[in-house]
């Protein structure tokens, strides 16, 4: 009998030979607005393997607006968002917390956490066990992305540069709120537990390693070791140039990576990282999904197996289509893909 989506990534994520490469997409609202039929085409041909459980949080009094519109959007944490492109997220512009001897006013969306958690948990389970999918948690813990949403990236930056009047304070804030939310979702039946930050510029780690590894390592080692206690695989996005993280990542336990290879070098980071953790994508966004030539797309599918594939696992098919992307090019991405395994 054929292996299902969920046996695939499994086998994949533990080196031990899935029938075939698991497919992933991540696709944003501007694609199904621009090229809805070429969306659904893709979808047809090349089924995901992932899925997300049902909608379980509350609602928060403080969300306001639609992020994927033009204008302002408020979150649950009450950072506004400005908007110029629709089918795209925004920016924070004005950060709500300019002042860091002001970190106490913030308040951690905790009223948005399951209210009844044994219905909760009930419902998503029952759509665990319906699918043949692979289900990743509803939560995304990005602790320092939500430090700069409050404070603003240059005073973030500043703040972990000179770390004092209330830089450690407001960041534990955050991550205990996010190990709460943590906790809830390792309750479930969920496969895997998501969450991310972006670390990398074009070039390099946007800080040093050793502060990385001094005030950030141990927040995803906590998240790991807590998806792990409970037999729960870890999903880390982080965009940039991360190769300096890398084994960090290794380490504290992440199971499966989303980064962007095309930054890096992608042979040292075969010697650093294949066979240790499974690459979750990607394809290059910026230049390759959005030329018009297909023939970019399988070049690019083609250099990633070339260094990273294993046939044991390690390897999801992963990208995403948004801003520019080429349908014709994300169709031949998928088609290579099949051809590898």
């Amino acid at each position: 009998m054929p292996q299902t989506s969920r046996e695939l990534v499994q086998h994949c994520l533990k080196f031990d030979s899935p029938e075939r490469i698991p497919r992933d997409l991540w696709l944003l609202p501007w694609a199904e607005m621009h090229f809805p039929e070429a969306v659904k085409e893709l979808q047809a041909r090349f089924p995901i393997d992932f899925a997300k459980p049902p909608e379980v949080y509350c609602p928060s009094p403080r969300v306001d607006g639609d992020p994927f519109k033009v204008g302002q959007y408020v979150d649950e944490w009450g950072c506004v968002f400005s908007n110029l492109q629709e089918g795209c997220i925004g920016e924070v512009r004005s950060p709500i917390l300019p002042e860091l001897s002001d970190w106490q006013k913030v308040r951690p969306p905790y009223e948005t956490l399951p209210d009844n958690q044994e219905l909760a948990r009930d419902k998503v389970n029952r759509f665990c066990h319906e699918t043949d999918l692979f289900v990743l948690s509803s939560c995304c813990p990005r602790p320092w992305e939500r430090y700069q949403f409050l404070r603003g990236v240059e005073n973030a930056m500043l703040d972990v540069m000179e770390p004092e009047g209330g830089f450690l304070d407001l960041l534990k804030m955050i991550h205990e709120f996010y190990l709460e939310e943590i906790e809830f979702w390792v309750s479930t039946d969920v496969d895997g537990i998501t969450f991310m930050d972006d670390w990398g510029s074009q070039a390099n780690l946007l800080i040093s390693p050793r502060t990385w590894r001094e005030f950030f390592k141990p927040l995803y080692r906590d998240y790991c070791d807590l998806a792990h206690s409970h037999n729960k695989f870890t999903f880390m996005h982080s965009d940039g140039h991360i190769s300096a993280i890398y084994e960090d990542l290794i380490e504290v336990g992440v199971d499966a990576i989303n980064s962007q290879l095309f930054c890096m070098d992608m042979k040292a980071l075969a010697g650093q990282a294949k066979g240790k953790i499974t690459f979750w994508g990607e394809i290059d966004r910026q230049h390759i999904l959005t030329s018009p030539d297909p023939q970019a797309g399988r070049d690019a599918v083609r250099k990633v197996a070339d260094h990273l594939f294993d046939p044991a696992g390690g390897i999801i098919a992963q990208f995403e289509l948004g801003l520019g992307a080429i349908p014709e090019t994300a169709m031949a991405v998928f088609e290579e893909w099949e051809r590898v395994l």
